[in-house]
């Protein structure tokens, strides 16, 4: 554009071709180089037998090199080199917004496969031992898991008792104990004693290969979703070779100049090359995306902007989602006033989950003991003299064959005995997240419909869906049944909102229309989701809801303005009145326009914060009066 300058300022003879000889030196390599995307992706388009946006960009920087070239070899007066670099500049601006909305590895699959240990340490009949790949491992083989190591395929315990994090199954937070003939699945973290476990399956058919595998299938069919620009380009180039077409014949048939209706071609396919349709969505997209990233909303995929803007239901997992996934103590049934001190004091020799919350919610000063032991899968023994209190399930505290918790009580219990004579009850409930209510209601005006998809028991996924007023509630399902209701519910044309935190809700995050994640989701739930929120609010979920309904509405904006643009520009065009430099700045000029009303976002953002802090301000005075 710089060597072109001196041209337009009146350089004429050898001066002006020097000048355009030196111009096509540096365009050739730079057309060439950055136009390969465009030019690979038409070829392969021709060859199938289609078209896209791709051919007709070609197709302009081609021919208009190619004109500008000849025009240069016979000394002509105009060449227009620098319109066809101007014209891939903007091209790739908008190629380059959008590749870095839509890069997202699989990186989700990749780190939930690395859950899977190599090997494992076989038990010969001989009780010798020795460690065998993964894939080694057999049905019917007995394998050692030591504390803190992650079990390799699904079994049944041998022998030995643990606390075992089961997550990647439920969901929940707290560890399960699990002891003689109780079954485990692949990927849960074994946290406290060594098991023998005789394996029940293969590798790639336990629960951790299953859930891979879903995920897998999920992506796969997220794939097919065709995007805005993808749908548009389906219409778009036909028109547009067919307007070049037409305008060559035309003037070629009728005004006998075939040179002249090769410049009316070439001005015909940049005026109306798609430089505004190809920056109306990633333009939008990443306005929107930063204005996200202010709320600390975090948008991993461009085209989710486009799927959060169809949602009309969203699906939440309980714990770690609607729930903080810290328990806290909610109320104590004590036979001696002491018991709380009793069990404070043997809480605070654990890391358990229910430990730390029952020293946390307690504030009278804890007992001490001569002696405090934790039991795996059972919970806390403690001497003092003669007398020994435990602290853990009813079979370990009372001595007792173990009774589980009532299907009907919505909360975890935790029992003190007194050499074997219960004490005292503690009962525990998790915490709701903050403005999960005020979410609810907001997405609930919005006209949305809400339920829970959790692993955990009916009447606790019950109880927080009555204590939020979600419409449904779905409990106890598994990894599997998650995707399976929300391909259920695809299936009747909802589009869903996905959000959750665990490993056992990738596959149906990766599964649904479009998917969110707590930035304390486990790092499989924030790698398969397509936003993920910092903050420990779930207003974040409404919240991006209305930005992406906002960048659909302007995103639809983008696309009229850049069809009237076409509308008034190419009548010009084929009159002839443009030459292709003229055409590369109304091209420019329509980029531009769609690129500012892009930047409306911002403003409404911004408006939208300051009504708010202002109704804020109001209620603050209202309740001060």
């Amino acid at each position: 554009i710089l060597l072109s300058v001196s041209v337009w300022s009146g350089a004429d003879a050898a001066t002006r071709d020097m000048f355009h000889w030196i111009s096509a030196m540096i365009a050739a390599p730079a057309l060439v180089y950055a136009g390969r995307f465009f030019f690979k992706s038409a070829w392969n388009a021709l060859r199938h037998g289609r078209t896209n946006m791709d051919v007709p960009i070609s197709l302009a920087v081609t021919l208009s090199y190619a004109v500008s070239l000849w025009e240069t070899v016979h000394h002509g007066e105009h060449a227009w080199f620098d319109a066809s670099v101007s014209l891939l500049f903007f091209l790739l601006i908008g190629r380059t917004l959008d590749h870095v909305m839509r890069e997202k590895a699989r990186a989700a699959i990749n780190g939930l496969a690395r859950l899977a240990p190599r090997g494992a340490l076989l038990i010969n009949p001989d009780g010798s031992r020795h460690y065998i790949a993964l894939e080694e491992i057999a049905a019917g083989d007995e394998i050692s898991i030591a504390a803190g190591e992650r079990v390799p395929v699904d079994g049944i315990v041998v022998s030995g008792e643990s606390d075992v994090d089961l997550s990647i199954v439920t969901g929940e937070s707290s560890p399960v104990a699990v002891a003689s003939n109780s079954e485990v699945s692949s990927g849960a973290m074994n946290l406290t004693g060594s098991l023998v476990l005789r394996a029940t399956k293969i590798a790639k058919n336990s629960l951790l290969s299953e859930i891979i595998g879903l995920m897998e299938a999920a992506e796969g069919g997220r794939a097919r979703y065709r995007r805005i620009a993808d749908r548009a380009a389906a219409l778009y180039s036909p028109v547009v070779h067919l307007l070049a077409l037409v305008s060559f014949l035309g003037w070629g048939f009728l005004g006998g100049d075939w040179k002249q209706a090769m410049l009316v071609a070439v001005a015909v396919l940049i005026i109306t090359c798609p430089c505004a349709l190809g920056l109306a969505v990633p333009v939008v997209q990443v306005v929107a995306a930063s204005e996200l990233f202010r709320k600390g909303i975090m948008v991993k995929d461009g085209s989710a902007l486009e799927r959060l803007a169809e949602t009309d239901t969203v699906a939440f997992d309980k714990t770690g989602t609607l729930t903080m996934g810290r328990p806290r103590l909610v109320k104590i049934e004590a036979v001696e006033d002491s018991a709380a001190a009793i069990a404070r004091g043997l809480a605070e020799h654990s890391r358990h989950p229910l430990s730390r919350a029952l020293v946390r919610d307690t504030e009278t000063a804890p007992m001490s003991f001569d002696s405090v032991t934790e039991i795996p899968g059972g919970g806390l023994e403690a001497r003092n003299g003669a007398d020994v209190y435990r602290l853990g399930n009813t079979a370990f505290a009372c001595g007792i064959s173990f009774v589980p918790r009532t299907a009907d009580s919505p909360f975890s219990e935790v029992v003190l005995s007194k050499n074997g004579v219960d004490l005292a009850r503690f009962f525990f409930d998790d915490t709701l997240r903050p403005g999960a209510r005020e979410a609810i209601d907001r997405l609930g005006t919005a006209g949305l419909e809400t339920l829970i998809v959790s692993g955990d028991r009916q009447t606790v996924v019950d109880n927080t869906a009555h204590a939020l007023s979600i419409d449904r509630a779905l409990g106890s399902l598994t990894p599997k049944q998650k995707v399976e209701e929300c391909q259920r519910l695809n299936g009747e044309g909802r589009h869903v909102l996905m959000v959750g935190d665990g490993i056992n809700d990738a596959p149906a995050l990766a599964a649904a229309h479009v998917s969110m994640a707590p930035a304390t989701a486990s790092d499989i739930g924030r790698q398969a989701a397509d936003l993920v929120f910092f903050n420990d609010r779930l207003d974040a979920v409404p919240e991006a809801i209305a930005v992406a309904r906002r960048s659909a509405s302007l995103i639809r904006q983008n696309f009229a303005l850049a069809i009237g643009y076409n509308v008034l520009a190419v009548p010009i065009a084929i009159a002839g009145l443009a030459t292709p430099l003229i055409a590369a700045v109304a091209m420019s000029t329509s980029s531009i326009i769609v690129v500012t009303n892009a930047l409306r976002l911002n403003a409404f953002g911004k408006r939208r914060d300051m009504q708010i802090r202002g109704g804020i301000g109001r209620s603050a005075e209202v309740k001060a009066a």
